[in-house]
């Protein structure tokens, strides 16, 4: 069975642990990591021959082009993850909708193709913010990737359907969820789906719940991580303990343990994977390597 892969493709001054000790004003003064670290993951993934789907935030993509042009060029799917990497909760609908027209015509310029999937900052569209996905259905999204079903201080719509699905927006459009991933384990979910909680749990418990899908569940799953999370030399930042623990825990054996993932389970594309389910119609899919080689 093929599951998605996903990276989201921001720096690690961009994340939302360490937001109180990082000025966004500052990002541009700050070393950028991200060129090197996402094309350690192109050359990962192009020895073990997977396409991917990777969610570009619109601040890196306008800083480094050339970067989201390799990626459509060797073949994985260009999705969008908003500009700024604001929480979406903390934005006014009009804020959330410039960023996010911005961000999208941004990548669609440069890899000149529609951008048909979205994930939110900290999967950040929770019950206080189910307004963005009307206005995702407006910009031309076709699938979001952004609602995790689980309960957590930051994130979570607890309750929600665990597989990926038709969802009705507030005013009535359609959009196609890809829910992050859980293991069920009585009448706890427990995240399952990569991040943070891929560098917390053993590598076997991650395994042991990813196969259970597959096997028992009889559904793909879908994998996230970021690019640097494989990155144990990035610059410390002093924070909080919990952000501090987030953010630092265990990057050292990352790349090893995603490494051990890749030679147990299959991997391609949401869209793929989605058009495998009979949720997005294989026309919806367009040829990314070749238009991203025709535009240079």
């Amino acid at each position: 069975m093929l599951n998605a892969m996903t990276v989201d493709v921001e720096d690690y001054f961009h994340v939302a642990a360490l937001a109180s000790a990082i000025d966004r004003r500052d990002w541009d003064r700050l070393e950028s990591r991200v060129e090197r670290n996402t094309r350690r993951l192109l050359d990962l993934f192009a020895a073990h021959q997977l396409q991917a789907t990777f969610f570009v935030l619109g601040w890196v993509a306008e800083r480094h082009p050339q970067l989201v042009r390799e990626i459509a060029a060797a073949g994985h799917e260009i999705a969008s993850h908003g500009y700024s990497h604001q929480l979406i909760y903390r934005q006014q609908p009009d804020e959330f909708r410039q960023e996010t027209q911005r961000a999208k015509a941004l990548l669609e310029d440069q890899i000149q193709q529609p951008v048909l999937g979205y994930r939110a900052a900290s999967y950040s569209i929770t019950r206080q913010s189910l307004w963005a996905l009307d206005i995702l259905a407006d910009l031309g999204f076709v699938w979001d990737s952004s609602i995790f079903p689980v309960r957590h201080d930051r994130y979570g719509i607890p309750g929600t359907p665990r597989w990926p699905h038709r969802l009705q927006t507030p005013s009535g459009q359609t959009l196609i969820e890809f829910p992050l991933s859980t293991w069920q384990l009585g009448r706890y979910r427990l995240p399952i789906a990569g991040g943070g909680y891929f560098r917390l749990y053993p590598y076997g418990l991650t395994r042991a719940g990813l196969a259970s899908i597959n096997r028992r569940a009889q559904r793909p799953f879908i994998f996230y991580l970021h690019p640097w999370e494989i990155d144990p030399g990035q610059p410390r930042v002093k924070t909080g303990l919990l952000s501090s623990f987030r953010h630092y825990n265990n990057l050292g054996k990352c790349e090893s343990r995603l490494r051990r993932l890749l030679g147990d389970f299959g991997f391609t594309t949401v869209g793929r994977v989605l058009e495998a389910l009979g949720l997005l119609p294989p026309a919806a899919q367009a040829p990314a390597a070749a238009l991203a080689a025709d535009s240079g």
